[in-house]
């Protein structure tokens, strides 16, 4: 769960909605004065555009045009009361639909996000698509450790009201040692998470639970000249960092570190995981030959 330091909008972002056949999506979007290329963020699981607010301003700074959004069904973005709607398949049809809008852009998806980002390039085989960078994000299902409490959520959901199931996990993560870092936060964590599409959240955790290994596939299209990068914070605690190691080393790549960072750098550091994703894609648009 990646919780915003403060949820005010920086200059010279706004709000925008992003058209697709099935239905606009609510995004942020921030644009640089001379802007070397477009970055395209994609959220987590029970996470939104909001994750990113804290970097926008510094990857802007750093000459990039940046857009946020929230997924179908994910607070912000409406989606159907029908489980059937929300697969890994149309996650990904989204995310081609926003970025076909926005120009060839740098895909940077974040832990679930990860998932239907590296969707989406497969299915385009890189088309529309300058790089992918995944963020604290894993090649297959989350880990054994995860599985009891997602496999409960799965079995919640739809009958159980989601603020009742909010209720229950606050007071876990609060035991753990989560605070939000202001009441203000902590209700939005709240109206945030009340806010998803219940189907879809069901959805997204049977996925986050059985979604194949495409490991072998996206290193392909690597071993073909296109860009991806791994990104992770030495205290992730999602996907082990051996398995994002794996990933990076199949496509090709080292994996980049946020110091002193968790699954959520963006969130915990955000000047420096801006200062590694510009450094990272910078090299993808600006490759250095020899």
């Amino acid at each position: 769960m990646s919780t915003p330091p403060y949820l005010d909008l920086p200059i010279g972002a706004r709000r925008v909605a992003l058209p697709t056949t099935r239905g606009d999506l609510a995004g942020l979007r921030i644009d640089a004065e001379d802007p070397v290329g477009t970055l395209l963020l994609v959220p987590g699981w029970t996470g939104s555009k909001e994750d990113f607010l804290a970097v926008l301003e510094p990857l802007a700074r750093r000459g990039w045009t940046v857009v946020a959004y929230d997924q179908r069904g994910q607070y912000e973005s409406a989606g159907p009361d029908e489980e059937s709607a929300y697969t890994l398949a149309s996650f990904a049809q989204d995310l081609l639909e926003v970025a076909a809008g926005l120009g060839e852009v740098h895909l940077v998806g974040h832990s679930f996000g990860g998932l239907v980002s590296r969707e989406a390039v497969l299915a385009s085989g890189g088309a529309g698509f300058a790089s992918l960078t995944l963020l604290c994000s894993g090649p297959g299902p989350l880990p054994a450790g995860h599985r009891d409490k997602l496999g409960a959520m799965h079995a919640a959901l739809p009958q159980v009201p989601l603020p009742v199931i909010w209720d229950v996990k606050e007071a876990a993560d609060r035991e753990a040692g989560w605070a939000p870092p202001s009441d203000e936060v902590g209700a939005f964590m709240r109206t945030r998470f009340v806010s998803n599409n219940p189907y879809a959240l069901r959805a997204k955790t049977a996925i986050l639970l059985d979604t194949p290994d495409r490991t072998d596939e996206l290193a392909a299209l690597a071993a073909d000249g296109f860009p991806v990068g791994v990104v992770y914070g030495p205290d992730d605690d999602a996907w082990p960092l051996a398995e994002q190691d794996r990933v990076a080393a199949a496509v090709g790549t080292v994996p980049v570190v946020v110091p002193g960072t968790g699954h959520s750098p963006a969130a915990d550091d955000p000047e420096a995981a801006a200062t590694a994703i510009d450094a990272l894609v910078r090299g993808f648009a600006f490759p250095i030959d020899g």
